[in-house]
């Protein structure tokens, strides 16, 4: 399980701290398929496509355009062999956005059991606020059930977008757990 200030890898390294935040972390989830709620229309087209071969060097450039903003740094260090071994596990989608043929956002899907975790989700930059966060959401939690989920689920913290959460409620999600981390968050992998 991630959390928030952590996130899912190479769990056998040491924290990277994140100074100076108090971060709250928001655990959702979504048990059937009648809950979700379909997202407004974009101002932007967009395909979204599944990764058919895993990719390291992919995954990496997604994770790194859309984890910049919102301190997603505890993959940077991971090497081509690392990325690999992450990425090429059954259990694991990788699915991307595109609009004209640019990358735009992924999200990466982790069977846990019955479960399947959003483990990544996000838009790189040049992307945000054009309405495909919805979409690509919807998306998301679409494929879990398809692949037969008893329930998908996501956590957020207050150091991602400011619109997550919200977008994660529109969409019919609902909160089970609510962390506050009074400074003591740590980045982990």
């Amino acid at each position: 399980m991630r959390h928030c200030g952590e996130a899912v890898g190479d769990r056998g390294r040491g924290p990277a701290p994140v100074r100076g935040h108090i971060v709250t972390t928001t655990y959702l989830e979504i048990t059937a398929r009648s809950e979700l709620r379909a997202a407004r229309s974009s101002r932007a087209s967009c395909t979204i496509v599944r990764v058919e071969e895993p990719t390291p060097a992919l995954n990496r450039f997604l994770y790194v355009a859309v984890g910049q903003s919102w301190a997603w740094n505890d993959r940077l260090e991971w090497d081509a062999a690392r990325w690999r071994e992450y990425v090429d596990r059954p259990e694991l989608e990788t699915w991307v956005a595109y609009a004209s043929g640019t990358p735009a956002g992924y999200f990466e899907l982790e069977r846990q059991g019955d479960d399947i975790e959003i483990v990544y989700f996000g838009l790189l930059p040049d992307f945000i606020g054009l309405g495909l966060g919805g979409r690509l959401l919807e998306t998301a939690l679409e494929r879990t059930f398809d692949l037969g989920a008893g329930r998908a689920w996501v956590h957020t913290c207050s150091l991602d977008h400011p619109r997550a959460l919200g977008n994660y409620l529109a969409r019919g999600m609902r909160v089970y757990r609510t962390e506050v981390d009074h400074g003591s968050a740590v980045r982990r992998d």
